[in-house]
């Protein structure tokens, strides 16, 4: 399979090889369509070991639409996704995980019971207890422990997803706009965890409108428009290629005007 990486302001024809070099995840003209509509189009790219990445757009860009395409939430018309060279089928789950835009927890487990429950499904070794204790101090989470899921605002359902999500240990994160609910220290928190997830070799997929936070946080960026990336690289790159702005807004505003 062929990656894309597209200069600002072109449309995306032009083919090279994957950056991740067959390696962690990647995707290949994905295609998703509802009805006449044709909410992905052609979509492309890569996220290596390691690696965090920006998938950024407007509303109605696609982005959402392609992190459930990713997920096996969505049935795509036609493409591929791969991650470390074999092409994901119905198990793809197993692989990657998704953190959605809406936090729906459980209403009736409480977020501790939400560990557990992804403890036992993933079947995971003894000691993880610790590690989710761990999540619980640094999301913030110690005293909802006891709650129920009913019974958690936006933001503490968002955090018990984002724990939950992360003890699984799956080779892959995908999160689609996870700031959104956080309180500031919770953005921080999570922004350092990410990068601890990188750090270890996790492969991260990030949607987000927060365009401050992408920038300080991303190591490549993937724009998209109508469904269709439109711009991709490094904010060295993307400044590069003929921007006459400097900060990843003033890039983004100029490429989906």
């Amino acid at each position: 399979m062929g990656g894309r990486e597209i200069p600002l302001g072109a449309t995306n024809e032009r083919v090279r090889p994957f950056v991740t070099d067959g390696q962690g995840l990647r995707v290949e003209g994905l295609t998703r369509r509802f009805g006449k509509k044709t909410a992905v189009d052609g979509l492309g790219f890569g996220v290596g070991h390691g690696e965090l990445v920006g998938l950024l757009g407007p509303n109605g860009a696609g982005k959402s639409t392609t992190l459930l395409c990713l997920a096996g939430l969505l049935r795509p018309n036609a493409g591929a996704i791969a991650f470390d060279g074999v092409v994901l089928g119905s198990d793809r789950g197993r692989t990657l995980a998704l953190i959605p835009e809406t936090p729906d927890v459980y209403p009736m487990l409480t977020v501790w019971e939400h560990l557990v429950f992804v403890a036992k499904s993933c079947r995971l070794p003894a000691g993880w207890e610790r590690r989710a204790e761990e999540l619980l101090e640094r999301l913030a989470l110690q005293d909802e422990r006891d709650t129920l899921g009913h019974g958690l605002s936006k933001g503490m359902r968002q955090k018990t997803l984002i724990a939950s999500t992360i003890i699984a240990g799956a080779p892959a994160l995908m999160l689609d706009e996870p700031m959104i609910g956080l309180d500031p220290k919770g953005q921080r928190e999570l922004r350092t965890l990410l990068r601890e997830l990188c750090a270890g070799g996790i492969a991260v997929l990030m949607s987000t409108h927060l365009l401050e936070s992408a920038e300080a946080l991303c190591d490549r960026i993937v724009i998209m428009k109508d469904g269709r990336e439109v711009a991709s690289g490094s904010m060295a790159e993307l400044r590069y290629a003929g921007t006459s702005g400097r900060s990843l807004e003033d890039v983004f505003l100029e490429i989906t005007a």
